[in-house]
């Protein structure tokens, strides 16, 4: 679980204003449907300052940091509550917050906030509806929880459960101590929601083994609840870390942080998983040691995902969220984004992208740049700003992935190994499936590449374990399945094996790999990347570049007649070859779009 606006919940729109990109231009919501802050600034330091939580101000994560008993957890928690929605609101937050509003009816003279309601439920989880009557919440977990742990006090409280201290009556696990998140039935209200829970232990169970990912130790279910045992880790949050260390991380701390970050999710994304709430509040430490690791946590929003599909319903932080997920077109690519405003945070103790309502951070994330220029950010590295730059692009296709990001100058470790690369099947599999024209064009780019570059791929050809310098289909399908895990199956990862088939019939040595592993659109975010293509039409000229005609280009990009007028262009009246703009556009790949196509 880990989402509070669902999809049994009707939208309406209550905001007349107009919309940018789903994004409502209006001005604040009236105070019955806005969040409130704590805070008046973008600096996390500032939201540590405290003040009363309001009926509607965000909520911390289910699993909170088991701080000690009396002790009130830290009130800089990210003001981004999670949200998902079943179609696209005129609003990203006015009207789902006002719909949840009239559903749950009059606030309680309780003096004290009411959970949003999980899924069309009742805030207090009774439900009971007819539709809910035939709802099947057997998940087939033992009935023996209570035998085997003895609940201790409440450490933490979110809106689909709360999470204990427990402690192992029995078994190997007697004597221990466990965290126990308990989720209420009475709160699975629809088939969505019961789906959820089940996909969270799916997950949990899968994953589990990672040195950064919180153990899960057994699953338990009786009349009420559902009961996720899992690994006890009372550090504290990396919030509460940062907020000690005054702010922000020194640089040198960062990327230890960082790189515990960006292993266990280059982990989640080989077997074909996403967070989907990436942020300081979901990583505990396991003790209070300084250099103790670090585990991600709350699996509730994330999700299975297979190869080449997309996401489109909106979860996560406020935040924290990416572009492309308020597009409601999204993959793995989402969760470095997470990453990259962390790694912001960290390092200046300010958000990239702020406002004081949640459609204000929504714009803010849609159109703003993140400010480099105010301290610290003159005396930070330049190798630190590049690497946050190239996880906050806006294009999800130039952001790097968590494998690539470990060999960035910035993170650069040589006795460091760096993880098997998903995306590298990816791009194989379509250079493959390429023209002759495309992956002569594909060659001459890969011969122009730099040094910083051909790092990350020749760790990932050395991962594939070549024989005499080459490899083929058995040594990808050989390298995936020693990374196999349940969830990999789940999410159908190495259906990508049948659709590299023809690979099986041939053997491809490193040069060739580099021209199949690179993507044109991440080497485009580079500063150097004019110097790169310039070096690049060299080569093709010598060796690629033949005379081609518009029809013949229109039909290597997959394009109609209505492309013609645009792609005479590219081709030179001299030689009736491809230009240097042809070659550079030939590369990165163009769509016509019918002016009636709405974007």
């Amino acid at each position: 679980m880990g989402h509070c606006c669902s999809k049994s919940i009707p939208v309406v729109n209550t905001d007349e204003s107009p919309t940018v990109n789903g994004v409502s231009t209006a001005g604040p919501p009236p105070a019955t449907s806005q969040p409130h802050y704590a805070n008046s600034a973008n600096s996390v330091v500032a939201a540590g300052a405290g003040g009363a939580t309001p009926l509607h101000s965000f909520a911390a994560s289910p699993f909170q940091s088991p701080l000690p008993a009396g002790v009130a957890p830290s009130p800089a928690r990210t003001p981004g509550r999670k949200f998902r929605w079943p179609l696209p609101p005129p609003s990203p937050a006015k009207p789902i917050m006002s719909a949840i509003l009239r559903r749950r009816g009059p606030a309680r003279e309780t003096g004290g906030p009411e959970p949003i309601p999980e899924e069309g439920g009742a805030a207090g989880g009774g439900g009971g509806g007819e539709g809910e009557r035939g709802l099947d919440k057997s998940f087939g977990y033992p009935k023996n929880f209570g035998a085997k742990y003895e609940i201790g006090k409440e450490i933490g409280r979110g809106h689909f459960g709360h999470t204990c201290f427990a402690k192992g009556k029995k078994g190997e696990l007697k004597g221990h101590s466990v965290a126990v998140k308990i989720i209420s039935k009475a709160k699975m209200t629809t088939a969505i929601a019961i789906e959820d829970v089940r996909r969270e232990v799916k997950i949990l169970k899968a994953l589990s083994g990672h040195n950064n990912l919180v153990k899960f130790h057994d699953a338990f279910e009786d009349a009420n609840n559902v009961y996720i045992v899992m690994e006890l880790c009372e550090g504290g949050e990396l919030l509460d870390r940062i907020l000690a260390r005054g702010g922000r991380y020194m640089e040198e701390d960062a990327k230890t942080i960082i790189v515990q970050i960006l292993s266990v999710v280059s982990y989640c994304h080989l077997q074909g998983v996403v967070h989907r709430d990436l942020k300081p509040e979901n990583f505990l430490f396991v003790t209070k040691d300084e250099d103790i690791p670090m585990k991600v946590i709350d699996f509730g929003l994330s999700d299975f995902i297979r190869p080449d599909h997309r996401l489109n319903d909106i979860v996560g932080s406020a935040y924290y969220v990416a572009p492309e997920v308020l597009h409601r077109s999204y993959s793995v690519e989402a969760d470095l984004w997470s990453i990259g405003v962390i790694t912001y945070i960290l390092l200046c103790g300010s958000r990239p992208f702020w406002a004081r309502t949640e459609s204000g951070i929504f714009r803010s994330v849609l159109r703003a740049d993140p400010n480099f220029d105010d301290s610290p950010w003159p005396i930070v590295t330049p190798e630190a700003k590049d690497f946050v730059r190239r996880l906050l692009n806006k294009d999800h296709r130039k952001r790097m992935t968590a494998a690539q990001a470990l060999t960035h100058p910035w993170l650069r470790d040589e006795n460091r190994a760096v993880p098997l690369d998903i995306l590298i099947y990816k791009l194989v599999k379509s250079y493959i499936r390429a023209t002759p024209f495309k992956r002569a064009a594909l060659k001459a780019l890969s011969k122009a590449l730099t040094e910083d570059e051909l790092v990350y791929l020749k760790a990932q050809f050395r991962l594939l374990d070549p024989k005499n310098g080459c490899v083929s289909l058995e040594n990808f399908r050989a390298a995936l399945m020693r990374n196999a895990t349940d969830a990999m199956k789940e999410s159908k990862v190495s259906d990508i094996l049948n659709l590299m088939d023809s690979l099986a019939y041939k053997r491809m040595d490193f040069e060739e790999f580099c021209a199949a592993a690179i993507s044109t659109y991440q080497l485009e975010a580079l500063e150097g990347w004019e110097n790169i293509a310039s070096s690049a039409f060299e080569y093709f000229e010598q060796e690629g570049n033949r005379v081609i005609s518009v029809g013949e280009l229109a039909q290597e990009l997959n394009l109609g007649p209505q492309a013609y007028p645009l792609l005479k262009d590219w081709i030179r009246d001299s030689d009736r070859k491809l230009s240097f703009l042809g070659f550079t556009k030939f590369l990165h790949g163009v769509t016509i779009r019918s002016s009636n196509t709405r974007h």
